[in-house]
């Protein structure tokens, strides 16, 4: 498995991307980034409810103390963008733990500096907040 691109690595290769034609390949690819998901997470738990595809969000975490906790994304998706997607929001959390997992909000970068919304359709748009919302929602009940 690949490590995830930081997020000026983002940053930089969306910038140099001619068009959208060019973004949405960037963002396909990097949907191959994703660890395998595990079968046993394929679950009703861990589906994300009114995402027009198949899609999947599970956390887990470390065991060093509850907030030092490092926190680890696993998700899944019939569709190639919203993998692509999802690696993109995991590029963003990675290397946190579960307390500044529950502090950051990196919907500014993905609306404002990837312009993901404005290059999307309505439905991945939602699909974004959705997958966001899950991962927060599993955050905080692990805290």
């Amino acid at each position: 498995m690949m490590k995830f691109p930081t997020k000026n690595q983002l940053l930089q290769n969306f910038l140099s991307c001619i068009n959208w034609e060019e973004k949405y390949i960037y963002i396909i690819s990097l949907g191959k980034l994703l660890p395998e998901f595990p079968e046993n997470m394929r679950t009703h738990k861990y589906l994300i409810p009114g995402c027009q595809s198949q899609t999947w969000i599970a956390l887990t975490t470390s065991s060093i103390t509850p907030h030092n906790s490092l926190i680890k994304l696993y998700g899944h998706s019939d569709s190639s963008i919203v993998k692509g997607i999802i690696s993109i929001i995991f590029s963003l959390y990675q290397g946190l733990n579960l307390k500044e997992a529950a502090n950051i909000d990196i919907k500014p970068f993905l609306i404002n500096q990837l312009q993901l919304k404005q290059n999307l359709t309505i439905s991945r748009s939602q699909g974004i907040h959705l997958i966001l919302d899950s991962i927060q929602s599993q955050v905080n009940r692990s805290l």
